[in-house]
Protein backbone atom coordinates (compact mmCIF):
# COMPACT_ATOMS: atom_id res chain seq x y z
CA UNK A 1 0.00 0.00 0.00
CA UNK A 2 1.12 3.63 -1.22
CA UNK A 3 0.95 5.93 2.14
CA UNK A 4 1.61 9.44 1.68
CA UNK A 5 1.37 12.06 4.32
CA UNK A 6 1.04 15.64 5.30
CA UNK A 7 1.38 16.48 2.27
CA UNK A 8 0.99 20.44 2.22
CA UNK A 9 -2.04 21.95 0.06
CA UNK A 10 -0.86 25.37 -0.19
CA UNK A 11 -3.63 28.06 -0.90
CA UNK A 12 -2.99 31.34 -2.18
CA UNK A 13 -4.76 33.83 0.49
CA UNK A 14 -5.56 30.89 3.13
CA UNK A 15 -4.21 28.79 5.18
CA UNK A 16 -2.38 25.73 4.39
CA UNK A 17 -4.15 22.09 4.34
CA UNK A 18 -2.10 18.62 5.46
CA UNK A 19 -3.84 15.78 3.42
CA UNK A 20 -2.79 12.09 3.86
CA UNK A 21 -3.15 9.36 0.62
CA UNK A 22 -3.71 5.87 1.02
CA UNK A 23 -4.18 3.44 -1.91
CA UNK A 24 -2.94 0.24 -3.61
CA UNK A 25 -0.63 0.75 -6.77
CA UNK A 26 -1.23 -2.57 -7.67
CA UNK A 27 -5.22 -2.07 -8.56
CA UNK A 28 -7.11 0.16 -10.92
CA UNK A 29 -10.19 2.17 -10.28
CA UNK A 30 -10.10 2.84 -7.02
CA UNK A 31 -13.07 5.00 -5.91
CA UNK A 32 -11.72 8.01 -3.88
CA UNK A 33 -12.72 8.35 -0.19
CA UNK A 34 -12.45 11.39 1.68
CA UNK A 35 -12.92 11.76 5.54
CA UNK A 36 -14.08 14.66 7.33
CA UNK A 37 -12.93 14.47 11.30
CA UNK A 38 -14.68 16.37 13.73
CA UNK A 39 -15.03 19.16 16.67
CA UNK A 40 -11.64 19.43 18.47
CA UNK A 41 -10.53 16.05 15.99
CA UNK A 42 -7.61 16.10 13.81
CA UNK A 43 -6.50 13.26 10.76
CA UNK A 44 -4.27 11.37 13.29
CA UNK A 45 -6.34 11.40 16.18
CA UNK A 46 -6.85 7.40 17.54
CA UNK A 47 -7.46 5.10 15.10
CA UNK A 48 -8.18 7.08 11.88
CA UNK A 49 -4.88 5.86 10.79
CA UNK A 50 -6.01 2.05 11.08
CA UNK A 51 -9.14 3.02 9.77
CA UNK A 52 -7.45 4.49 6.78
CA UNK A 53 -5.53 1.69 5.64
CA UNK A 54 -8.44 -1.10 5.99
CA UNK A 55 -10.72 0.95 4.08
CA UNK A 56 -8.20 1.02 1.73
CA UNK A 57 -7.29 -2.37 1.62
CA UNK A 58 -10.74 -2.85 0.36
CA UNK A 59 -10.05 -1.18 -2.78
CA UNK A 60 -10.93 2.78 -1.93
CA UNK A 61 -7.88 5.46 -2.55
CA UNK A 62 -8.97 6.87 1.44
CA UNK A 63 -8.24 10.82 1.65
CA UNK A 64 -8.21 12.29 4.93
CA UNK A 65 -6.81 15.94 5.80
CA UNK A 66 -7.19 18.39 8.59
CA UNK A 67 -9.28 21.53 8.20
CA UNK A 68 -7.58 24.71 8.06
CA UNK A 69 -8.36 26.43 11.36
CA UNK A 70 -8.66 22.79 13.55
CA UNK A 71 -5.74 24.16 15.47
CA UNK A 72 -3.31 22.07 14.05
CA UNK A 73 -0.33 23.73 12.15
CA UNK A 74 1.81 22.06 9.12
CA UNK A 75 4.58 21.50 11.75
CA UNK A 76 2.40 19.85 14.56
CA UNK A 77 -0.97 18.35 13.03
CA UNK A 78 -1.47 16.77 16.42
CA UNK A 79 -3.33 18.59 18.89
CA UNK A 80 -4.01 22.38 19.07
CA UNK A 81 -0.46 24.34 18.78
CA UNK A 82 -2.87 27.13 17.44
CA UNK A 83 -5.61 28.18 19.20
CA UNK A 84 -6.07 31.70 17.13
CA UNK A 85 -6.90 29.69 14.35
CA UNK A 86 -9.21 27.13 16.38
CA UNK A 87 -11.32 30.32 17.47
CA UNK A 88 -11.18 31.49 13.89
CA UNK A 89 -12.52 28.32 12.65
CA UNK A 90 -16.32 28.38 11.15
CA UNK A 91 -18.58 25.87 9.51
CA UNK A 92 -18.41 27.86 6.14
CA UNK A 93 -14.38 27.80 6.22
CA UNK A 94 -14.78 23.92 6.62
CA UNK A 95 -16.83 23.94 3.56
CA UNK A 96 -14.56 26.02 1.43
CA UNK A 97 -11.40 23.52 2.64
CA UNK A 98 -13.44 20.28 1.95
CA UNK A 99 -14.20 21.78 -1.78
CA UNK A 100 -10.72 22.32 -2.48
CA UNK A 101 -9.39 18.93 -0.80
CA UNK A 102 -11.93 17.62 -3.29
CA UNK A 103 -10.46 20.06 -6.17
CA UNK A 104 -6.76 18.99 -5.04
CA UNK A 105 -7.61 15.10 -4.95
CA UNK A 106 -8.75 15.47 -8.58
CA UNK A 107 -6.24 17.40 -9.60
CA UNK A 108 -3.48 15.49 -8.07
CA UNK A 109 -4.51 11.58 -9.10
CA UNK A 110 -6.21 12.64 -12.38
CA UNK A 111 -3.71 10.94 -15.14
CA UNK A 112 -3.29 7.82 -12.11
CA UNK A 113 -5.24 4.77 -13.81
CA UNK A 114 -4.56 3.47 -10.13
CA UNK A 115 -7.79 5.74 -8.81
CA UNK A 116 -11.36 6.82 -10.01
CA UNK A 117 -11.54 10.36 -9.62
CA UNK A 118 -15.38 10.61 -11.02
CA UNK A 119 -16.48 8.65 -8.12
CA UNK A 120 -16.07 10.10 -4.61
CA UNK A 121 -17.34 9.27 -1.69
CA UNK A 122 -17.98 11.81 2.19
CA UNK A 123 -17.19 10.54 5.63
CA UNK A 124 -17.93 12.94 8.20
CA UNK A 125 -17.20 12.31 12.27
CA UNK A 126 -19.31 13.60 14.26
CA UNK A 127 -19.38 17.66 13.13
CA UNK A 128 -17.82 16.50 10.03
CA UNK A 129 -20.66 14.75 9.40
CA UNK A 130 -22.82 17.97 9.11
CA UNK A 131 -20.32 19.66 6.88
CA UNK A 132 -20.34 16.12 4.93
CA UNK A 133 -24.12 16.64 4.21
CA UNK A 134 -24.31 20.01 3.20
CA UNK A 135 -21.12 19.58 0.44
CA UNK A 136 -22.62 16.56 -0.83
CA UNK A 137 -26.23 18.44 -1.08
CA UNK A 138 -24.07 21.37 -3.50
CA UNK A 139 -21.64 19.61 -5.09
CA UNK A 140 -22.66 16.76 -7.55
CA UNK A 141 -18.81 15.20 -7.67
CA UNK A 142 -19.98 13.41 -4.85
CA UNK A 143 -21.44 9.74 -5.56
CA UNK A 144 -22.30 8.82 -2.28
CA UNK A 145 -22.16 9.77 1.97
CA UNK A 146 -21.86 8.57 4.91
CA UNK A 147 -21.96 9.83 8.38
CA UNK A 148 -20.20 8.73 11.55
CA UNK A 149 -21.98 9.38 14.76
CA UNK A 150 -23.18 12.82 13.09
CA UNK A 151 -24.86 15.61 14.11
CA UNK A 152 -28.04 17.28 12.77
CA UNK A 153 -28.22 20.57 14.18
CA UNK A 154 -25.40 23.02 14.37
CA UNK A 155 -27.65 26.11 15.73
CA UNK A 156 -28.63 24.00 18.64
CA UNK A 157 -24.97 24.08 19.54
CA UNK A 158 -24.50 28.04 20.31
CA UNK A 159 -25.72 27.61 23.67
CA UNK A 160 -28.86 29.30 26.21
CA UNK A 161 -29.77 32.13 24.56
CA UNK A 162 -27.94 33.87 28.12
CA UNK A 163 -24.77 32.25 26.75
CA UNK A 164 -25.28 33.92 23.34
CA UNK A 165 -26.16 37.31 24.98
CA UNK A 166 -22.18 36.71 27.21
CA UNK A 167 -20.70 35.49 24.26
CA UNK A 168 -21.85 38.18 22.19
CA UNK A 169 -20.62 40.95 25.17
CA UNK A 170 -17.32 38.95 25.30
CA UNK A 171 -16.66 38.72 21.87
CA UNK A 172 -15.25 35.05 23.00
CA UNK A 173 -16.33 31.93 24.61
CA UNK A 174 -14.05 29.44 26.01
CA UNK A 175 -14.46 25.35 26.20
CA UNK A 176 -11.82 23.20 27.88
CA UNK A 177 -11.17 20.41 26.32
CA UNK A 178 -11.10 17.71 27.85
CA UNK A 179 -8.24 15.52 27.14
CA UNK A 180 -5.28 18.38 26.93
CA UNK A 181 -7.12 20.57 29.55
CA UNK A 182 -6.35 23.30 26.99
CA UNK A 183 -9.01 26.51 27.32
CA UNK A 184 -10.13 26.89 23.66
CA UNK A 185 -11.30 30.10 22.35
CA UNK A 186 -14.81 30.30 20.13
CA UNK A 187 -14.63 33.79 18.76
CA UNK A 188 -17.78 35.61 18.17
CA UNK A 189 -17.04 35.82 14.22
CA UNK A 190 -18.14 31.62 14.40
CA UNK A 191 -21.94 32.54 15.30
CA UNK A 192 -21.58 35.66 13.33
CA UNK A 193 -20.55 33.40 10.21
CA UNK A 194 -23.32 30.83 10.92
CA UNK A 195 -25.89 33.42 11.60
CA UNK A 196 -25.00 35.12 7.67
CA UNK A 197 -25.09 31.53 6.32
CA UNK A 198 -28.19 30.29 8.36
CA UNK A 199 -29.95 29.14 5.24
CA UNK A 200 -26.76 27.11 3.32
CA UNK A 201 -25.55 25.60 6.75
CA UNK A 202 -29.45 23.84 7.38
CA UNK A 203 -28.60 19.94 7.86
CA UNK A 204 -32.15 19.40 7.43
CA UNK A 205 -32.54 21.37 4.45
CA UNK A 206 -29.76 19.71 2.80
CA UNK A 207 -30.23 16.65 3.56
CA UNK A 208 -33.62 16.59 2.79
CA UNK A 209 -32.12 17.68 -1.15
CA UNK A 210 -30.37 14.63 -1.31
CA UNK A 211 -30.69 12.48 -3.79
CA UNK A 212 -27.02 9.95 -3.79
CA UNK A 213 -27.24 7.24 -1.54
CA UNK A 214 -26.60 7.91 2.21
CA UNK A 215 -25.64 5.40 5.23
CA UNK A 216 -26.03 6.72 8.59
CA UNK A 217 -23.92 5.10 11.17
CA UNK A 218 -24.24 5.70 15.14
CA UNK A 219 -23.41 4.01 18.02
CA UNK A 220 -26.14 3.52 20.58
CA UNK A 221 -24.09 4.37 23.86
CA UNK A 222 -22.91 7.56 21.88
CA UNK A 223 -23.02 10.60 24.93
CA UNK A 224 -21.40 13.16 22.69
CA UNK A 225 -23.99 13.16 19.92
CA UNK A 226 -27.54 11.88 20.88
CA UNK A 227 -28.47 8.69 18.81
CA UNK A 228 -31.56 10.87 18.25
CA UNK A 229 -29.79 12.56 15.31
CA UNK A 230 -28.95 9.82 13.42
CA UNK A 231 -33.00 8.75 13.46
CA UNK A 232 -33.13 12.60 12.33
CA UNK A 233 -30.85 11.96 9.01
CA UNK A 234 -32.74 8.73 8.81
CA UNK A 235 -35.89 10.15 8.75
CA UNK A 236 -34.83 13.36 6.49
CA UNK A 237 -32.82 11.31 3.71
CA UNK A 238 -34.41 9.03 0.55
CA UNK A 239 -31.75 6.88 -0.11
CA UNK A 240 -30.77 5.44 2.60
CA UNK A 241 -29.43 2.73 4.80
CA UNK A 242 -28.89 3.12 9.30
CA UNK A 243 -26.85 1.16 10.83
CA UNK A 244 -26.53 1.47 14.41
CA UNK A 245 -23.37 0.06 16.48
CA UNK A 246 -24.13 -1.79 19.20
CA UNK A 247 -22.28 -1.17 22.74
CA UNK A 248 -20.59 1.68 20.57
CA UNK A 249 -19.76 4.99 22.00
CA UNK A 250 -18.93 8.50 20.08
CA UNK A 251 -15.43 7.19 18.69
CA UNK A 252 -16.47 3.22 18.46
CA UNK A 253 -15.05 2.51 21.16
CA UNK A 254 -11.11 3.72 20.14
CA UNK A 255 -9.35 6.95 21.94
CA UNK A 256 -6.54 8.82 21.56
CA UNK A 257 -3.67 7.90 21.39
CA UNK A 258 -4.31 4.10 19.78
CA UNK A 259 -1.27 2.02 20.40
CA UNK A 260 -2.90 -1.01 19.10
CA UNK A 261 -2.62 -2.66 15.99
CA UNK A 262 -5.42 -3.75 16.00
CA UNK A 263 -9.43 -1.76 15.54
CA UNK A 264 -11.53 -2.10 18.07
CA UNK A 265 -14.88 -4.62 17.50
CA UNK A 266 -17.26 -1.79 16.95
CA UNK A 267 -14.94 0.10 14.54
CA UNK A 268 -14.63 -3.20 12.74
CA UNK A 269 -17.70 -3.36 12.27
CA UNK A 270 -17.90 0.22 11.02
CA UNK A 271 -15.37 -0.57 8.39
CA UNK A 272 -17.12 -3.71 7.36
CA UNK A 273 -20.66 -1.36 6.32
CA UNK A 274 -18.90 1.20 5.13
CA UNK A 275 -16.39 -0.62 2.60
CA UNK A 276 -19.91 -3.06 1.79
CA UNK A 277 -21.94 0.47 1.23
CA UNK A 278 -19.61 1.70 -1.21
CA UNK A 279 -18.96 -1.43 -2.74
Amino acid sequence: MKIDKNIILKREGKKSILIDTFYSEEKTNQPIVIFCHGYKGFKDWGAWNLMAEHIAGEGFCFIKFNFSHNGGTVDNPIDFPDLEAFGNNNYTKELEDLNDVIDWSQEHFKNNSAINTTEISLIGHSRGGGIAIIKASEDSRITKLITLASVSNFENRFGSETEIKTWKEKGVKYVQNGRTKQEMPHYIQFLEDFEANKERLHIESATKSLELPVLIIHGDKDTSVNINEAYNIYEWSKNNQLEIVENADHVFNTKHPWDKDILSEELKSVIKCITGFIK
